[in-house]
């Protein structure tokens, strides 16, 4: 295949490297139609009793903490809230879809966990910010590195060229996808979101989360998702892929508002959060 530019890698319209989930669909059209209920959402979701079992799972975890039993998923979202169930849905079902993809390079069971390490920071500090949909930090950051399970199953040789001349140089690899590329998994994966046509904000956050500065609408999100991908990785929680530690940018913590002791303050709760919601993927913390 010949690349010039990131959407080479994602297909064309019915023909899109991965599919997102029928009953995303939906969910997003029952949330734009007022007369929806949240009993009928949570009809939609029990169409799938596996979703709904995970579902119930995560909310009686101490990823949330709620302090009494919740039984039902339209209980869940009486709770939760439609527009924040229908991403937590999102998240799960991107998980379960794709942590099966085998890859001879690095450990996909460490991605997912890495994603969702970045995906409960993010979330953690959207919550100290008291953004109104925490979820959707959370799916962002699920999402973050995806762009690089589509070069692996579109380019494989090119993942296998850029992870060892990331390894050889002891560089971050999507300096060396941009070396090999013109490009890097953030553009593939902010590629891939616009395919799927999810909102605009969250297809920033992905794309820019290298590099925040250059986010033209939604510098916050994209710095979230940015200093989360950061922490994560000096905590070494998840992936083993990368070489070296990446830089944070300067203005990061002044962009999202926080500074480093916010982050300890909150550190003790996202590592039980973490353990939480690796456990109900994997089966241990």
């Amino acid at each position: 295949m010949s690349l010039s530019r990131p959407q080479d890698l994602i297909g064309e319209e019915d023909e899109i490297i991965f599919s997102l989930p029928k009953i995303y669909f939906e969910l997003r059209e029952a949330l734009n139609d007022s007369d929806k209920t949240f009993q009928d959402l949570g009809d939609i979701i029990g169409f799938d009793p596996a979703l709904s079992a995970r579902l119930l799972k995560i909310v009686n975890s101490p990823f949330y903490g709620f302090p009494s039993r919740i039984e039902t998923v339209s209980h869940a979202i009486s709770i939760i809230g439609m527009e924040q169930l229908t991403d937590l849905v999102l998240a799960t079902q991107v998980i379960y879809q794709f942590r099966g993809i085998p890859n001879s390079l690095f450990n996909m069971e460490k991605f997912w966990r890495h994603s969702m390490a970045c995906g409960v920071v993010a979330r953690a500090i959207a919550e100290f910010r008291g953004e109104k949909n925490i979820e959707r930090f959370y799916l962002a950051g699920i999402l973050h590195d995806i762009g690089r399970l589509v070069i692996f199953k579109k380019e494989p040789a090119l993942a296998r060229d850029a992870f060892y001349r990331s390894k050889e140089r002891q560089e971050n690899i999507y300096l060396s996808e941009r070396d090999l590329m013109g490009f890097d998994h953030a553009d593939v994966g902010r590629e891939l979101l616009k395919a799927w046509q999810l909102p605009p904000r969250l297809v920033e956050a992905v794309g820019c989360h290298h590099e925040p500065q250059t986010a033209k609408e939604f510098p916050v999100d994209a710095a979230i998702i940015h200093t989360s991908d950061y922490i994560v990785h000096v905590l070494k929680a998840g992936s083993d892929a990368e070489f070296s530690e990446p830089q944070l940018y300067a203005k990061s913590w002044e962009i999202i508002g926080l500074s480093p002791d916010d982050f300890e303050f909150m550190k003790d709760k996202m590592i039980r959060q973490y353990q939480g919601i690796v456990s109900l993927f994997f089966g241990d913390s």
